[in-house]
């Protein structure tokens, strides 16, 4: 046994002897092994918090679900429990990585991921965020290795190919809300198809552009797709001003011509019935029909004129009469009419 040297005392002392003994009694031993056996299980009580799920497994084996609130299982080793959080959504990024959501925000590109290979054997760079959560904690546990980095490579596969199916047109303009949708759907059925327990919220694109390289030219092509767009649009909303309008005039034309028929056949139908009548008295007496007529004429055409009459003789002629000023010489009627 270790010694050392008391000068007090001016001897050696054993270290054994300072040490003091301690005397067990078996009360106290038991009371120390009931303790120790109520800690151990007491350590068997846990919380699931409201948005969490508890899983216990006994002995590596699932067994039972327990639902948020205080809980217990057997301890450690008999029973194991996971809480994961059901209704937190997760998020993983393709073909970007989030450093700092700042601000300002600051992002990393990764190409290895984003350039994919349209229908059209053209290159795009889609940068995408998927969000997913929870839908079965069981398969989510205990079906799946790494969960976020399966749910990165099977999206990242799914919007490969749906892109791929795709003209970069498609992808760069108006088909971004068909892929997304695509994609989402493709995917839930990929994860389901492993079991995974996850459920797809949304498939979020957040960038697709061509290659830096060749960008100016993308933007050009859409810049004349554009003018194209407008030219076109522009045409239509002249045409569909204009063709009305025509279609208007036309009908309008053919109103006036329509009316202005109808107008001249019941005047030459009015002239034609009297002439009828007027033919029918004429009948009646040709020569005081004709005198009529000759002075009515006379009457509209005679008022306005200054008139010279002159009865005129068998083989008689005008020339001995020499008019003054403006005079009009009007002829009577012969013997055959003023008789």
């Amino acid at each position: 046994m270790p010694e050392y040297y008391d000068e007090d005392k001016d001897r050696i002392i054993n270290i054994a002897e300072k040490i003091p003994k301690l005397k067990f009694s078996k009360k106290l031993f038991g009371i120390i092994l009931v303790l120790l056996i109520a800690l151990y299980l007491a350590s068997g009580i846990f919380v699931v918090a409201p948005d969490e799920q508890g899983v216990v497994k006994r002995f590596g084996k699932f067994n039972r679900i327990v639902s948020p609130g205080l809980n217990y299982h057997f301890p450690y080793p008999i029973e194991t429990v996971f809480t994961p959080a059901v209704t937190q959504v997760r998020r993983v990024e393709i073909g970007f990585r989030t450093i700092s959501l700042g601000p300002p925000a600051r992002y990393q590109e990764i190409p290895a991921e984003a350039l994919m290979l349209t229908g059209d054997e053209n290159i795009v760079s889609a940068e995408a965020i998927v969000q997913y959560k929870i839908k079965d904690p069981v398969d989510y546990l205990f079906n799946i290795i790494l969960p976020e980095q399966t749910v990165k490579s099977a999206a990242e596969a799914v919007l490969r190919q749906v892109i791929g199916e795709r003209k970069i047109d498609e992808a760069l303009t108006v088909g971004k809300y068909e892929i997304q949708e695509e994609t989402k759907k493709v995917l839930q059925t990929l994860l389901d198809s492993y079991k995974s327990g996850i459920l797809v919220v949304a498939v979020q694109l957040q960038d697709v552009n061509p290659p830096k390289e060749v960008q100016d030219a993308f933007k050009d092509v859409a810049s004349a797709k554009e003018d194209k767009s407008k030219y076109i649009n522009q045409a239509q909303g002249y045409k569909n001003d204009i063709i009305p309008k025509a279609r208007g005039e036309a009908v309008k034309i053919t109103k006036e011509a329509e009316g202005y028929k109808i107008e001249r056949i019941k005047k030459a139908e009015g002239d034609i019935a009297k002439f009828n009548s007027i033919l029918t008295e004429y009948k009646k007496g040709e020569y005081i029909t004709r005198a009529r007529l000759y002075l009515e004429t006379m009457e509209e055409i005679l008022p306005n004129m200054n008139k010279v009459i002159v009865d005129l003789k068998e083989n008689q002629s005008l020339i001995n009469l020499l008019p003054l000023g403006d005079a009009n010489i009007l002829t009577a009627p012969s013997k055959e009419v003023t008789k």
